[in-house]
């Protein structure tokens, strides 16, 4: 049975794609933020790739982006970046989230762009038509940076928040007593072995 956190995840994460489908500035998006945001908090590796991943495609088909030749690495990028939100993991401060969103933008940066000059018709296959690639790029580098920073503050911000303020959403740790008993349960074990009759692993 899902629980609630779980579902709360689920639901912050097709909202802010979501916002995809609104009037936007070119290229301030969620997108880079929801793959961050996923891969720190869902607890299952396949829950924070698979979801975030499936989130952006169901936007890419209601968009109408189809299926394009540097698909491959628009996506590759995205589920780098939900690394990189493993990675952060619950050291979620304001430094390490801010320093994942700026990496992740870099990383969308040069694995698209690289992606459009090897297989569009835009750019000559030479250093220099990847530099022109690059340098073209910048401006809306810019938005995608500053969309990258924007969103995941208000994803990681606000579900703080809500996880000081409803405990149902916190992520539950193993009780200490598990690992607190596990010494008696070794020191039965070892008593029972000495007994006559008892279970023994030496050798004859």
């Amino acid at each position: 049975m899902w629980n609630v956190r779980f579902v709360t995840l689920v639901g912050i994460v097709v909202a802010a794609t979501a916002m995809r489908l609104v009037p936007h500035p070119p290229n301030v998006t969620p997108i880079a933020a929801i793959a961050l945001f996923g891969g720190a908090h869902f607890a299952s590796k396949r829950a924070a790739l698979a979801v975030p991943l499936l989130a952006m495609c169901l936007s890419d088909l209601l968009l109408g982006f189809g299926v394009h030749r540097v698909m491959p690495f628009v996506y590759g990028s995205f589920a780098l970046i939900v690394v990189l939100g493993r990675l952060i993991g619950d050291r979620r401060s304001t430094l390490a989230v801010g320093g994942a969103a700026l990496t992740g933008s870099v990383l969308f940066f040069v694995i698209t762009n690289f992606g459009v000059w090897l297989l569009s018709d835009l750019y000559p296959r030479t250093v220099e038509g990847l530099v022109a690639c690059y340098v073209a790029a910048i401006p809306f580098f810019r938005n995608t940076l500053a969309g990258d920073l924007l969103y995941a503050g208000v994803l990681f911000g606000g579900f703080a928040l809500a996880e000081r303020r409803f405990p149902p959403l916190r992520r539950q740790s193993l009780p200490v007593l598990c690992f607190e008993g596990l010494p008696r349960f070794h020191a039965i074990i070892r008593q029972q072995r000495g007994r006559p009759g008892g279970t023994s692993h030496r050798r004859p």
